[in-house]
C-alpha cells in the first residue's frame, strides 16, 4: 500500500513561490498516474495538476499551468509542485494523490500540507 506525506507548505507572500513535494512509501509509484489537489477555506476540492506515470504528460486545471509546474522522480519516489507568483487566492490545504491503472479516480491521499498565501 502507497502511503504519501505532502511537505514544503507555509506562509508566503503574494507573489512569491512555493514547492510542495510529496513523499510516497511502501511501494514505488511509478505505475501510478499523480495529481495534485488543493481545498480552500469553505471551498470544495480542487483538482490542480496530473502527472503520468512516466512523467511523459502533465495536465493542469485551467489557467494553473502558467504559474504552476507538476514533476515527479520515480527513483526517489517523489512528486513535486512548483508554484510561482502565488496569490491570496492560492490560499489552500494541497493535497497528494495516487491513481493506479486499475482505478478510476484517484484512491490514495495524503493528510495535505497547507499554504496560505498573504495579502
Amino acid at each position: 500500500q502507497v502511503v504519501l506525506v505532502e511537505s514544503g507548505g507555509g506562509l508566503v507572500e503574494a507573489g512569491g513561490s512555493l514547492r510542495l513535494s510529496c513523499a510516497a512509501s511502501g511501494r514505488t509509484i511509478r505505475d501510478y498516474t499523480m495529481g495534485w489537489f488543493r481545498q480552500g477555506p469553505g471551498k470544495e476540492r480542487k483538482f490542480v495538476a496530473t502527472i503520468s506515470p512516466g512523467g511523459g504528460t502533465a495536465t493542469y486545471y485551467f489557467s494553473f499551468g502558467s504559474r504552476f509546474t507538476i514533476s515527479r522522480d520515480n527513483d526517489k519516489n517523489t512528486v513535486s509542485l512548483e508554484m510561482n507568483r502565488l496569490e491570496p487566492e492560492d490560499t489552500a490545504l494541497y493535497y497528494c494523490a495516487a491513481k493506479s491503472a486499475l482505478d478510476y479516480d484517484y484512491t490514495i491521499w495524503g493528510q495535505g500540507t497547507q499554504v496560505t498565501v498573504s495579502s
